[in-house]
Order: C-alpha cells, then structure tokens, then sequence
C-alpha cells in the first residue's frame, strides 16, 4: 500500500451532508435532487429546441410541447429502472444471484448510466411508435438535453463522496472519506465537466451551428460518441468498481467495455444520418 504521507491534498472535500434537506422522517438526498432537477432542465430546454421550428427538418418540430410533457412520465421510469437494472446486470450480478433481494436495496449500489440509456432508449421508441412520432427525431432530442443530467448527477456524486478516482499527486488531489487516507482524483468532477458542460456545448454547436436535427440520428450519434470517449478518457483515472476491480492489462475497467460499444454505434449513427441526408 501507498503511505499517506506520500500523497498531500492540496484541496480540502468539502464538508456537504449527502442529505440537502429533511421534512419529518423523509430525507431528501442530493443524489434524488440531481435526478429531478436533470429531467426539469432538460425538460425547460427541450421545450426552447421544439418551439424554433427552424431546426427541424421542413421546419416541423417532431412532436409538440403537450406530448413531451406527458413524455416526462415515461423518461423518468426509463432512467430509474434501466439504471437501477444496468447496475445490478453490469455490476452487481455476483451478489445479488446469491441474494435476490439486494436488487432492490438501493443502499448497497446506484446506478449504471449504460443501464439507463438503454431503459430511456426503449421509453422513446415505445413512446414515439405510440404517438406516431419519427423515432430518430426523438432520439436527438432528448440526446440534445442529457448533458444536463450528467453534470448534475456527477456533482452528485462528488457531493457523496462516491465513485472517487485513483490515488494520486496532482494538486487538486482529494482525500474522500470513504476512500482511505490517500489523495485521490476528483474524478467525478472530471466527468461533470467532460459529460456535462464540454458535451453540452458540442451538441449546442451541432444543433445551432451545423443544424445538425435536420439530419436525423446525426445529433444523437454525435452524444453517443461524445460520451463514449468522454467516459474511456474518465475511467484512466477513475478507481474502478471494488468488487470488479480491472478486467484485464491492469487498465481495463467495466465503464471502458460499455463504452466501446456505444463508440461504435454513435460512428454508425452519424454514417446512417449522412447517407439519409438529402443532397444539398
């Protein structure tokens, strides 16, 4: 093991209690606010990228304002269940074969971003083959708006203290309390940025800039990649899960594997956008 005095953290963890407010014995926590507030932003944006028709294509937004209010419903349930699903299939499988019920104990685990892409994936489908909406449409526009969600869920999880990166000198280093008295990459802050905010303003260029949802399928192939290599770069520095630990090589972690995947389906999706794409 590394001695402690080895490693000196520049930058103090901020002393910010997991639970933002309590009302009675309910306790309402930052990770379940960051969830909210992700799918309020997100919902407040898609709205502003609906009502300027002139992104579209023939200027004609693909669903209106009333059915992606009664889509919120359904992205909500994608997230939670296809999160909740992903971590336990991904990472988690081990112990909850042994022990069926830790599936629903959500204190031992979170949840899996891969898991809740595809849980919000399969609501859009169903959601716009039932409401006759053009699916790859749909697609960018909530892949438009997921950045939100990212940056507030990652704040979260630095606010907990989870999901800390590896041990390390840099001067911005951390000592997380669940995470040994070693200096560790803020990882989480890493990706809140790269996930978050870089992401969000590539997708922004890509819709405003290039108008880029005329082209449909193009803007949610370009979130795909995006987050793709966001995560692969993160994952360098991120510790991995302590009951997978490194898959092989000594680097290679689970994030990494749902990854490369997803990197060779968004490069599909822009190639399948520019076919479809009219000839100017």
């Amino acid at each position: 093991m590394y001695p402690a005095s080895n490693f000196l953290a520049i930058l103090p963890f901020p002393d910010v209690d997991p639970v933002a407010f309590s009302i009675g014995p309910l306790s309402v926590h930052w990770y379940g606010l960051a969830y909210v507030a992700g799918i309020l932003v997100g919902w407040f944006y898609a709205r502003k990228l609906l009502a300027d028709v002139a992104l579209w294509p023939g200027e004609q937004a693909p669903l209106t304002s009333e059915k992606l209010d009664d889509f919120l419903v359904w992205v909500a349930a994608g997230i939670v269940l296809g999160g909740r699903i992903g971590y336990v299939v991904f990472y988690d499988f081990a112990a909850v074969s042994v022990n069926p019920m830790r599936a629903i104990e959500i204190w031992n685990g979170g949840m899996s971003f891969h898991g809740g892409l595809a849980g919000t994936t399969l609501a859009m489908y169903l959601f716009a083959k039932r409401n006759k909406i053009a699916v790859w449409s749909m697609f960018d526009l909530v892949a438009a708006v997921v950045p939100f969600g990212l940056f507030f869920g990652r704040i979260a999880n630095f606010i907990n203290g989870e999901l800390w990166g590896r041990i390390t000198d840099v001067p911005w280093a951390m000592v997380f309390p669940t995470g040994g008295p070693f200096a560790r990459h803020p990882s989480q802050l890493y990706e809140a940025a790269l996930e978050g905010i870089v992401l969000f303003l590539l997708l922004r260029l890509m819709t405003h800039r290039f108008k880029a949802l005329r082209q449909p399928g193009f803007v949610s192939g370009v979130f795909v990649c995006g987050y793709a290599c966001s995560r692969i770069f993160v994952e360098f520095f991120r510790e991995p899960d302590a009951q997978l630990g490194y898959l092989a090589f000594g680097w290679l972690t689970m994030g990494m594997v749902l990854s490369l995947p997803m990197l060779a389906l968004g490069l599909w999706a822009i190639w399948r956008a520019r076919r479809a794409a009219p000839n100017p």
